[in-house]
């Protein structure tokens, strides 16, 4: 990658820091050294870390999983190769923008389901199915991806689900219709709930 030697001049404040931090990922997607792009936006849940691969969205965090902890396991899982470049990520964001200003039911994006495997990705791609404003209860959804017996396996499956909100495992529910646990915590998925409950 040629960079000219100004490039990595010592930043004097916040905005020019911003812009070097733009030129280089620019750089290193230009150069196909950008394996893990991320940025993080505002959102009515809290700040939210998202994190693209060439393949599409491959994270969607809260604040509560501790961003910093989440890009050393982007690092590991996926590749070291992670750089703040929110070029990648403009579509993703803009679709979470919409959804939060009730503007969009639906996302549209591509999306790489690599940090998952076998049953958990299985159940993982048939939450899309379960559309905006609907529940579904775990039981139910074992059902959907043909093992009825896997209550438990669905719930882990949605604990672990690494794109939330995108892939919403907030619209599955306990079977007395409670909540349930969530990554973002409890208040998050009641909050989104609400939102989709009144669009």
């Amino acid at each position: 990658m040629n960079v000219s030697p100004d490039f990595f001049a010592s930043p004097s404040d916040a905005g020019l820091l911003s812009q070097l931090t733009h030129r280089l990922g620019l750089a290193a997607e230009a150069e196909g050294l950008l394996d893990v792009a991320y940025m993080t936006i505002d959102s009515p849940v809290g700040s939210l870390l998202l994190a693209a691969t060439p393949k599409g969205l491959v994270r969607v965090a809260y604040g509560v999983e501790d961003h910093d902890r989440v890009l050393e396991s982007l690092a590991r899982q996926v590749s070291p190769r992670v750089l703040r470049a929110p070029k990648r990520l403009d579509k993703a964001a803009r679709e979470l923008d919409e959804y939060f200003s009730m503007k969009r039911r639906v996302f549209d994006l591509p999306l790489d389901l690599s940090l998952s495997r076998g049953f958990r990705q299985l159940v993982q791609q048939h939450l899309p199915e379960i559309g905006y404003g609907q529940t579904r209860t775990y039981g139910q959804v074992a059902e959907i991806v043909g093992n009825p017996k896997a209550v438990r396996a669905v719930g882990s499956a949605c604990a672990t689900n690494p794109l939330p909100v995108v892939v919403p495992c907030h619209r599955v529910l306990k079977a007395d219709g409670t909540p349930g646990g969530y990554v973002g915590g409890p208040a998050a998925k009641i909050a989104l709930l609400r939102l989709e409950a009144s669009a």
